[in-house]
């Protein structure tokens, strides 16, 4: 861990030494050197000073309008320059007349050998010091199956592997460094500059210190800062890598949807940070394929067996379904009805409510304790390969951001590094908490007034859907497919989809209350009133679990739909928007660094978005996917173009972001197993109250009368009968009847019964069985995920052994190389170096029992 104290310590001795130096330097090289070629000579794709030599790792932009400018913001921007040289960053101005705008200067940053390798040192940076002994993973018999989605070894393995140690300019001589120029990644540039100029101050207002980049992009003084892409990603560059055109080519193109991912070269491109995420969703994405291909089947066994579903043959059977009269759905204005109306609506309902629903809930309960699992040793190999093994978030967090540092006027000393460091006190914490509350709170009450606008709308509609489909004769045909209370449910689903758009917060929770909302319905005379005006909506006879599946695939498939080209399609439009304008002096040269210039910016909550939203996409298949056997697959065909939409704009509609280092997902982790322990409630309580299969079963068991065919008759038993005449005034239709009874979907006693309406015994019956199915349910899926986790070890048997082997060979290399250069300090003396050996073999021996 890099200790605060050392990085102080180095900051400062190397800033004197940098600023003495500084201006004999800035001479030599202004007298010496002269540019290699003139501006209109440079190739539009350089990513070089003038000289032809020195990278360009970081640009800041800025307007220069003397209209809008003030000598605040030029003297900021002076000092802060000033500064910036006074830590030995190299900076290079184009001048606004050689912009393609006319308008804008850019300032390049070059990180000279003796800034990377301070910096390198206190940002505990890892470098390669031996090529490893350690080999890859060999290939399985089952990985020539795959061969087809593999990438080519060049490109997977764009670096060998390397043993590493942190950085140290006082160990130079042990890191690999055949040319200072590339020794040290793109990546690890940017990181470095960003740091410095993250902490770079530029001048002292209202009495205080004012520092960082961040304050000068927020105060206009700077208009945007950012580290250079490698060059064009439609074409290589000539004379020298360009991992930007490779990743395009073998990553980022929709071509290559069936690929794998080339994750080491994104995250030497891009960093840890970004490459992590990548790494989840590409491994997110294979394990939906097992989930898709078991929901495929499950749908499938269903459409297989939709015509031969008892309940549905009652229900169209014009003996059966066709005698049998049904209550009106809304109070007056609709008329009865009979049950064969709703034949196709209860075909299509056994699609998704069948006995395949039990097993594929159960055995989405087991898959999402699979995929957490071995996601965990999926980040621990992660660990390993990309180095991250001693790297911790404590390390990150030492380095405090300057904005906070900034906002805290109090000081304590940090027991670790004995420095005094920013701290904010309880008090000054609090109104911080109060206002975070507030806001929440009132996003809470938006959430909540949206949904019960929802409501509203499904309760006042339904009415009107059931009066307009049974007076229109046209529609006596439609109505056998699209019956009101889909109707309903289809248009209070797009409702509610839009009211996610616009709302994008807690959204599985309002559709599955609008769900919930149509359960409570009554009994006709008694049916349920929202705010005593909007009758409850009910359920078709066939189930309530279609109505459920009805919105989860608008909702899903709409936010997925609607995601993937919202992505794509704003930064492309807002790219070429912005090029346009800026496009006024044509004639200019369109610098590598003015292309970039007009890219869209990822920002700081770039990752944040992409995370939530597949964390968003797991809720949907993980918490309602008892009512939704489709959704893994819906899930994965969008992650195949989710991962190449993500690539394409971050390789060519995106700036290139500022490097950035993490060893897991961080946070999300904790909510994707707090999400796989509600799933297993949720989804046994789909099963047991919104699905038929409970019902069914009590019935198959407990009261068939038909051995043969146990589950005959199962429609009329799950029918109650209500008297016509029992009905208020308000609620009977207009027209007179020549039947006495209509029927209703609950268990109640009949008309003629001592406690009439009330419910029956069988409601009870059912109503244990609900209960006692969720508590076995969760039982057995909870027995088999605590097994599972105990069984699978959160880090392999054989990365154990190479992070023990790797740590064991740095240690000898570290010793073998302080053993040469205590020879070379002692001139050889056998007594004294005898004695360091000695020393030295004892600290050896002490590392390795302890690794």
């Amino acid at each position: 861990m890099v200790e605060e104290g050392l990085r102080n310590t180095v900051d400062k001795e190397f800033t004197a030494q940098m600023s003495e130096s500084l201006s004999s330097r800035e001479t030599s090289f202004l007298i010496n050197e002269e540019p290699s070629f003139q501006k209109n000579e440079q190739s539009k794709d350089s990513i070089f000073f003038r000289d032809g030599v020195r990278q360009i790792d970081f640009v800041l932009s800025y307007v220069d309008d003397i209209k809008k400018e003030t000598d605040i913001k030029a003297e900021r921007r002076k000092e802060f320059e000033k500064n910036l040289k006074k830590t030995g960053l190299e900076l290079e101005i184009e001048d606004k007349r050689d912009s393609e705008d006319g308008k804008t200067y850019f300032v390049k940053i070059h990180a000279p050998w003796e800034v990377l390798a301070t910096y390198a040192e206190v940002l505990g940076i890892k470098m390669p010091i031996k090529e490893s002994d350690i080999p890859q993973s060999k290939y399985t018999p089952f990985s020539y199956m795959f061969g087809p989605v593999k990438l080519s070894p060049t490109v997977k393995y764009s670096h060998p592997e390397y043993f590493t140690a942190q950085f140290s300019r006082h160990r130079q001589e042990l890191f690999l460094i055949e040319d200072e120029a590339t020794f040290f990644p793109s990546a690890a540039r940017n990181r470095i500059v960003y740091y410095i100029l993250s902490r770079c101050p530029f001048g002292i207002e209202e009495g205080k210190k004012k520092f960082g980049i961040e304050r000068l992009l927020n105060s206009n003084t700077y208009s945007s800062a950012y580290p250079l892409h490698d060059g064009q990603y439609w074409k290589p560059s000539d004379n020298r890598l360009n991992e930007r055109y490779t990743l395009y080519q073998n990553w980022a193109r929709f071509s290559y949807f069936y690929k794998e991912q080339p994750l080491d070269l994104i995250k030497n491109y891009y960093g840890e940070k970004i490459g992590i995420y990548f790494v989840f969703l590409g491994f997110y994405t294979e394990m939906l394929f097992f989930a898709a291909v078991v929901g495929l089947a499950c749908f499938i066994y269903g459409l297989l067996s939709m015509e031969n579903n008892q309940s549905s043959i009652e229900i169209c059977d014009p003996n059966i379904g066709g005698q049998i009269i049904m209550c009106p759905l809304c109070d007056e204005v609709c008329d009865y009805w009979r049950l064969n109306t709703t034949c196709l609506a209860s075909k299509f309902s056994h699609l998704f409510d069948n006995e395949s629903t039990v097993f594929f809930a159960i055995f989405m309960g087991i898959w999402v304790t699979l995929f957490l699992e071995f996601w965990k040793q999926r980040q621990a190999r992660l660990e390993y390969e990309w180095d991250l093994v001693d790297f911790e978030e404590e390390q990150q967090q030492l380095q405090l951001r300057p904005e906070f540092e900034a906002m805290c006027k109090h000081k304590k000393m940090n027991p670790v590094t004995k420095e005094m460091e920013p701290f904010m006190p309880l008090y000054a914490r609090i109104p911080w908490y109060f206002l975070s509350g507030a806001t929440v709170t009132l996003w809470m009450a938006l959430v909540i007034s949206s949904m019960v606008a929802v409501i509203v709308y499904r309760l006042s509609v339904f009415a009107t859907f059931a009066s307009f489909m049974e007076s229109e004769a046209s529609l006596k045909q439609v109505k056998s497919i699209f019956t009101p209370q889909l109707a309903t449910s289809l248009t209070g689903s797009c409702l509610n989809f839009m009211v996610i758009l616009m709302l994008n917060f807690f959204y599985e929770k309002i559709s599955a209350w609008i769900t919930k909302m149509g359960k409570f319905v009554g009994y006709p005379g008694k049916y349920t009133y929202l705010f005593n005006v909007w009758r409850s909506e009910e359920c078709d006879p066939g189930g309530c679990l279609i109505e459920l599946t009805a919105q989860l695939t608008i909702i899903m498939i709409g936010r997925q739909v609607f995601g993937n080209i919202n992505e794509a399609i704003y930064p492309l439009v807002f790219n070429w928007w912005r090029r346009r304008r800026s496009r006024s002096n044509s004639e200019k040269l369109y610098s590598r660094w003015e292309q970039d210039h007009d890219l869209e910016t990822f920002g700081s909550l770039g990752l944040f978005y992409e995370y939530l939203e597949t964390v968003i996409q797991f809720g949907f298949v993980t918490l309602f996917v008892a009512s939704f056997p489709l959704a893994p697959l819906l899930a994965l065909i969008n992650n195949l173009v989710e991962i190449r939409v993500d690539a394409w704009k971050l390789t060519t509609q995106y700036r290139r972001p500022v490097a950035a280092k993490a060893h897991s997902i961080g946070v999300w982790q904790d909510i994707l197993f707090a999400m796989a322990v509600l799933s297993v409630a949720t989804n046994a309580f789909i099963v047991a109250f919104t699905s038929d299969i409970i019902p069914r079963l009590v019935y198959f068991y407990a009261y068939s009368q038909n051995s043969n065919q146990p589950l005959s008759g199962y429609v009329n038993n799950s029918l109650s009968i209500f008297l016509i005449a029992d009905f208020p005034n308000r609620t009977v239709p207009s027209e007179k009847r020549d039947f006495t009874t209509c029927r209703y979907r609950d268990y109640r006693n009949p008309p003629d019964h001592e406690y009439k309406y009330a419910h029956n015994m069988q409601f009870w019956h059912v109503l244990a069985a609900k209960m006692t199915f969720i508590i076995v349910m969760e039982h057995i899926v909870f027995l088999v995920k605590f097994l599972l986790a105990w069984m699978i070890p959160d880090v392999p048997k054989d990365v154990v052994e190479r992070i023990k082997r790797e740590k064991l060979m740095t240690v000898k290399i570290l010793h073998d190389f302080e053993l040469k250069k205590l020879k070379e300090n002692l001139g050889l003396n056998p007594d004294e170096f005898a004695k360091h050996v000695m020393i030295e073999e004892n600290k050896v021996n002490l590392a390795k029992s302890t690794i």
